[in-house]
């Protein structure tokens, strides 16, 4: 006799992960307590804050369990601190602002009851000073070491996609994780402080067989993001950032991509390189650029010996994985003129690689 399907997950906690967040807390936290799949608790992980977001969660949620971190050391070790700190198998892992449609919950457990074999699962994210567009849906694992996002920036009622979708990878604004999965293929990886950190996650999962869903339906509203790191609406490119992407998608590289496909891949890497440089010249954040490829350099001993772990778990190949686009390209970036042409064309000569390479790897 079939056992019965499973209405429920069991208990779901939410892991809020807290930088400075005073401003983000409160719609933030109201929104988990009205979800229609209620959970079963609330953690706040705070790096360090120096705002009075510890003082307001004492004061006005007394009910509301606040680990402290000991320093800000980015997002990665606070969500491990979470999944250290869960010890049911699904926990709902949400950054500060992000503020969850009243029944996100409720499809999210739905999609993973109707998919036993998904380890993460996200909701559809919109930005929250225009609901109408989407932001963060998911995406596709490129061979240059990035995400190719799926419906960036376009309107919520054309975005491709509906119900319950198997992506190559996920966005760390809200997911839903199964925490046993994490844990044991190391959680996120602390050597990005921000930024490639769910796409080094994402690729992970999947080389060890793992799904990543996206749930179209479920709905985030994504607020202010990460200040002097993100890169919304404004034409000022963060020197951090450039600091950040530059070290980060070489040590994601490194640590994931097989040698073969390092190897074969090596001219459209090397070609993408001395475009991203040129950006970075021309937006006079070169200096981040440079201090980045440095950064990375005098860290690649400890990238060398996490790739050997990660190859060790390897189970899918990486042209069973990587995609060779389309390219993600800001609107910022996306204007017209001979910047677009010159995206174009790199857009076309890295598909055009990939599928010549792709047989190899």
């Amino acid at each position: 006799m079939k056992p019965a399907p499973r209405s429920t997950l069991g208990p779901i906690r939410a892991v809020v992960c807290n930088y400075n967040g005073r401003e983000h807390l409160p719609p933030c936290l109201a929104a988990l307590r009205a979800q229609t799949r209620p959970l079963d608790g609330l953690i706040v992980v705070d790096n360090a804050s120096e705002d009075d977001s510890r003082e307001w969660l004492a004061r006005e949620q007394p009910d509301v369990r606040v680990e402290a971190m000991a320093r800000n050391e980015g997002p990665c070790p606070a969500r491990n601190r979470g999944l250290e700190l869960v010890e049911d198998e699904w926990v709902l892992l949400v950054d500060n602002d992000a503020v969850l449609a009243p029944d996100a919950l409720e499809k999210l457990e739905r999609a993973a009851l109707a998919n036993p074999d998904a380890v993460l699962l996200q909701p559809r994210s919109v930005f929250d000073a225009q609901p109408e567009v989407v932001h963060y849906d998911g995406g596709d694992l490129h061979f240059c070491g990035l995400f190719s996002l799926r419906n960036f920036h376009a309107p919520l009622a054309r975005a491709a996609g509906s119900g319950t979708v198997e992506v190559g990878g996920a966005i760390a604004v809200a997911l839903l994780a199964k925490r046993s999965v994490l844990r044991e293929l190391g959680g996120f990886d602390p050597a990005y402080f921000v930024l490639f950190e769910d796409l080094d996650l994402s690729l992970r999962l999947r080389m060890a067989e793992h799904r990543i869903l996206s749930v179209e339906d479920a709905l985030c509203r994504h607020r202010g993001g990460t200040a002097g790191i993100s890169y919304r609406g404004s034409m000022d490119y963060p020197r951090r950032r450039a600091f950040l992407h530059s070290r980060n998608r070489w040590i994601h590289l490194l640590k994931n991509h097989s040698g073969r496909t390092l190897c074969f891949s090596a001219p459209a890497l090397v070609g993408y390189e001395l475009v991203w440089a040129l950006f970075t010249l021309l937006s006079g954040t070169f200096a981040g650029y440079l201090q980045g490829k440095w950064a990375f350099l005098r860290g690649i001993s400890r990238t060398l010996g996490d790739r050997a772990r990660v190859q060790r778990m390897r189970r899918v190949r990486d042209r069973d994985l990587l995609v060779g686009g389309p390219l993600t390209i800001a609107p910022q970036l996306d204007r017209g003129g001979a910047r677009s042409f010159a995206l174009r064309a790199l857009d076309c000569a890295l598909r055009a690689w990939w599928t010549l390479v792709r047989p190899l790897c």
